[in-house]
């Protein structure tokens, strides 16, 4: 059975002297830049993380991996600022795709729940047939 995911975020404040940034050593004028987060996404979150930045209609020449408790940005220095808004506002999708995902993931558990007390409720009635037909035979 599905857990419910945990939301992450971007760790604020920023270390700004803490942050790797470095050139990149696959593409040609770009630096990779970890942007931390305040823990290590699960599994749920990094999939969905995946999906919101893929389709983001800002795609051109923006990469970004999860690495630990990192976001890893690859890109130029052009227009930094903006891709770095980018980022936060695939969090936050990604957030709110989590939401989402673990109210489906209630309304499951909810479901299997009604269905384990529906069985449990069969086997009783099934028990207390058998126990009729020896109360009508030995008792």
């Amino acid at each position: 059975m599905k857990e419910k995911a945990k939301k992450e975020k971007i760790l604020k404040p920023l270390n700004v002297d803490e942050i790797t940034i470095r050139r990149d050593r696959y593409f040609a004028n770009a630096y990779t830049i970890d942007v931390p987060l305040d823990s290590i996404p699960d599994h749920d979150w990094q999939d969905i993380f995946e999906l919101k930045w893929k389709s983001s209609r800002h795609l051109w020449d923006r990469k970004l991996f999860v690495i630990g408790d990192k976001l890893r940005l690859v890109t130029t220095a052009n227009e930094f600022g903006e891709k770095l808004n980018w980022v936060g506002q695939v969090v936050k999708e990604t957030n709110n795709a989590i939401d989402e995902y673990n109210r489906a993931v209630q309304k499951e558990k909810e479901k299997r729940k009604e269905e384990i007390d529906k069985e449990a409720l069969e086997e009783k009635a099934k028990v207390e047939v058998f126990r009729d037909i020896l109360r009508s035979r030995f008792g």
